[in-house]
């Protein structure tokens, strides 16, 4: 039995039992989230004040220092992240001040990404309700429909270069600076007030530590920061095996178990992403905090048979391009010319 067959079958056997499984790890622990705030918090400011610090000695110490800072604002992403589900704590109130506070720190108007994260949870996998949150995803007849233009846009837009680094800076940087014409009163005026935060910030900074140091410091923590955000998000969702469906097919706990990978990581690298690896489970139910989506996992074979992917494995996630409707699966544009003349013939 294939990974997609298992994974459709288990998602069959939780429809009427799986709010039930997942419901005992839904409530936050108040000391667990306290604690966690601190071991990510308290280590990034340090290692700010270590980057300035030591630019008086060396560039490239601080360039160095500035991997580390970078993995500290990813863990700080997913404590806003999971403040906007409300899974951080009991109360909506405090949520929304933490999650507005680490949302600052990641340069993220926190209501406006609260709204279109929900969007994409409530259509993971639809093809008919593309475009919250998620990757830009052609199928194949679109593609094959598509002037060549749009076909040229697509192919420079999934490239990693512009994935992984341009474009993944330009989001957090350039993109939520601006307010979604089509967004919600309350989507608008979270931009803005993070707009007047952030200019009030950069100019703190640049009166007291000057541009050049300021630049120095925040540019590579938040390139690189943003490129791992990014590629988190993308092979979580763009893997061979992925679970894509019309609106009228389309099922939420399959769009959930198959339309989420569990991205196994080394341990180190699981702290610091906050456990977002499980992201099968976490789609499954995002109220659950983040430092219980690998105890829930263990504890349920069930989660098991969800679609894995190992850190070498997710290279290949870089290939994936087309989705296709009739063998259902995601096609490197290598796989898409074999398919078209095979299809032709």
């Amino acid at each position: 039995m294939s990974i997609n067959e298992r994974v459709m079958e288990a998602g069959e056997s939780l429809q009427t039992h799986w709010r039930a499984i997942v419901a005992k790890y839904q409530r936050p622990s108040k000391m667990r989230s306290s604690w966690q705030l601190v071991n990510s918090l308290v280590p990034y400011v340090a290692l700010w004040v270590l980057m300035y610090l030591a630019l008086d000695y060396s560039v490239l110490l601080t360039l160095a220092l500035s991997i580390p800072a970078a993995g500290f604002l990813v863990r700080i992403f997913i404590i806003s992240h999971d403040c906007g589900h409300g899974a951080y704590f009991k109360s909506p109130r405090v949520n929304n001040i933490v999650g507005s506070i680490t949302g600052f720190l990641c340069w993220t108007p926190y209501y406006f990404w609260k709204h279109e994260h929900a969007l994409h949870h409530a259509s993971n996998g639809n093809l008919d309700k593309r475009g919250h949150g998620d990757i830009w995803t052609m199928t194949v007849k679109e593609y094959l429909a598509a002037p060549w233009r749009k076909r040229l846009i697509y192919r420079i837009y999934r490239s990693p270069l512009l994935l992984f680094g341009v474009g993944s800076f330009y989001l957090f940087i350039v993109e939520y600076r601006i307010p979604p014409r089509k967004g919600t009163p309350r989507d608008r005026r979270s931009v803005w007030r993070m707009n007047f935060a952030l200019a009030a910030f950069v100019l703190v900074m640049t009166l007291t530590i000057g541009w050049k140091a300021f630049l120095l410091i925040q540019v590579p923590v938040f390139f690189i920061g943003a490129a791992v955000g990014t590629w988190l998000f993308y092979v979580q969702h763009q893997f061979e095996d992925v679970y894509w469906a019309k609106d009228e097919e389309w099922d939420f706990v399959a769009g959930s178990l198959q339309g989420s990978s569990y991205y196994r990581l080394p341990k180190v690298l699981q702290w610091f992403t906050g456990n977002i690896g499980f992201h099968h489970i976490h789609h499954l139910s995002a109220k659950i905090p983040n430092y219980f989506l690998e105890e829930c996992h263990r504890n349920n074979a069930i989660f098991q048979q969800a679609p894995q992917i190992s850190l070498w494995s997710s290279l290949k996630c870089l290939n994936y391009r087309l989705w296709d409707d009739e063998s259902r699966k995601l096609l490197t544009f290598r796989d898409f010319k074999r398919i078209k003349q095979s299809r032709a013939a």
